[in-house]
Formats: structure tokens, C-alpha cells, sequence
């Protein structure tokens, strides 16, 4: 039987991912989503390894390296940069031995700053009123069918808001942080506001940095993502991202856009 989660633990630093971890370029790669949330679950895990500095994860910027197999992973976390404010981590993801992801986390002081908090803060329609998208439409993979989609309006090329969740576990039979769950979705965005159908053209991202203001919480993850393709291969996802009480940060990923082979 398919385990209900995107991993299973092997030992405590390898992983083997399920079916329902398989991409959309292609069902025997993972898809990035679920296993940028598992570096995340690596890095909660080596962290409290040691005190508790009470520091929060602000920023994510992951490299996608290489081909990622639907393999068994291993995840190898250090602190470059330690600190009693600030802190930089680094997190390695291999497949086979070859490094496929390379991800740095900086971790900042938590402090109260509600008397001068402000921005932007446009809720977005609740998901409970929205009815579901099924994205198997667009998009083949274990990943994208286990997915519950909820458009805020019609998507369009380009545009489109939604909120995704999930019934899956990260890791089975291991509690996860509510962040990483929440991040283990965010690289779905790439495919909720396609330009053009990827049967004609490929658009995968190579990156993906997040910066958050805000710790997120609950069950969903929101996307307000906007996509640009240039005119020299180039492509541009970017994202304001959300729970139920707002934007809480925003997601960036640069894209190779190709035609598909055979076009």
C-alpha cells in the first residue's frame, strides 16, 4: 500500500520518497514542493539538536542542482553562520551521492514589533467557501493529483490566486513543524498560473527564495501568483503568499522556458 505521505524516514538523515512525491515534468522525478518542505523538516531537526535560541526561519533560498530522482535522499544540515540574533544554515540534499539541492536558511531574532507592524493585509477569500480545481487537468504526477486546490477566481495565463492544502503527511509517522508543512507547498505555484500549456513548452523553475515577515499557521497554503516569460528564455514566477489572516511573505522562482521537445 502507498503510505498517506510524501517521505518515509529511513534514518536521521535519509528519506525515501512515495508516489505521491512524483513531478509534473515528469512522474519519475520528484516534485520540488514536497522536498522543499522535508529540507525544512532537516533543518527543525538539527536545530533542536541544540538550545533553543528562540531565532524563526526568514528566509529560504534553494538551488535546484540537477535531476531529482524519485530515490531515496539524504540531507546533510550545518550552521555556517551561528549567532544569538542571527543565524545562517545550510542544508545539502544528495541523490546517488551527487548533491541535487543546495538551500541556505537565515534564522532571525524574534522580538515584539506589534506596535509598529504594517503592510499589506488583504485577506483572501476563505477556502471553505470555494469550490476545488482539479489541476490533474493540466498537470500529470503523484504530487499534483494528491493536491486540494482552491482557485479564488477562474484561473488565467499568467494570474492566478488559490489556496492549496493538502491530506497527506510530509514524513510518515513523524511530526513535522507547521512551517514546513506550509512550505512544502509553496513551489506548487509554478503550476497554477501557466502562460502556455506545458505540452508545448517547458517553464521549470531552477530556484526558489522565500521571505517571510510572518510566521504562517493552518492547514492551507495561499498563492497570489503572478508569472512573466521574457523574450530570451527567461521566465519569472513570483508570489505573495498567505494564510487565513494575510499575506505573511512572498516566494520567487526563476524559470528556463523552453519549447517542449518535439514542438
Amino acid at each position: 500500500m502507498t503510505p498517506d505521505s510524501y517521505f518515509e524516514a529511513i534514518d536521521d538523515r535519509r528519506y525515501k520518497p512515495t508516489p505521491h512525491a512524483g513531478g509534473a515534468w515528469d512522474p519519475d522525478e520528484q516534485h520540488f514542493s514536497p522536498l522543499g518542505g522535508l529540507v525544512v523538516h532537516a533543518i527543525d531537526r538539527h536545530r533542536a539538536s541544540g538550545p533553543d535560541d528562540g531565532l524563526v526561519l526568514s528566509r529560504i533560498s534553494y538551488d535546484i542542482l540537477g535531476r531529482l530522482a524519485l530515490d531515496e535522499c539524504e540531507i546533510e544540515v550545518e550552521t555556517v553562520r551561528p549567532g544569538r540574533t542571527i543565524a545562517l544554515l545550510e542544508a545539502v540534499v544528495r541523490i546517488a551521492g551527487r548533491p541535487v539541492v543546495r538551500a541556505r536558511a537565515w534564522f532571525l531574532a524574534r522580538i515584539d514589533t506589534a506596535a509598529v507592524a504594517g503592510g499589506a493585509d488583504e485577506r483572501l477569500t476563505p477556502p471553505e467557501s470555494l469550490g476545488p480545481w482539479p489541476m490533474t487537468e493540466v498537470w500529470p504526477g503523484g504530487y499534483i493529483a494528491s493536491l486540494d486546490v482552491r482557485p479564488v477566481a477562474p484561473p488565467r495565463p499568467g494570474r492566478t490566486t488559490a489556496w492549496i492544502s493538502t491530506p497527506l503527511a510530509l514524513v510518515a509517522g513523524v511530526p513535522v513543524s507547521q512551517l514546513a508543512s506550509y512550505l512544502a507547498l509553496v513551489d506548487t505555484a509554478n503550476g497554477i498560473a501557466v502562460r502556455q500549456s506545458p505540452t508545448a513548452w517547458m517553464f521549470p523553475n531552477v530556484d526558489l527564495t522565500v521571505h517571510l515577515h510572518r510566521q504562517p499557521h493552518g492547514a492551507w497554503t495561499g498563492l497570489d501568483t503572478t508569472v512573466s516569460f521574457g523574450p530570451s528564455g527567461q521566465g519569472l514566477t513570483s508570489t505573495v503568499l498567505h494564510d487565513a489572516d494575510g499575506p505573511v511573505g512572498q516566494a520567487q522562482q526563476i524559470l528556463t522556458v523552453r519549447p517542449a521537445p518535439g514542438m
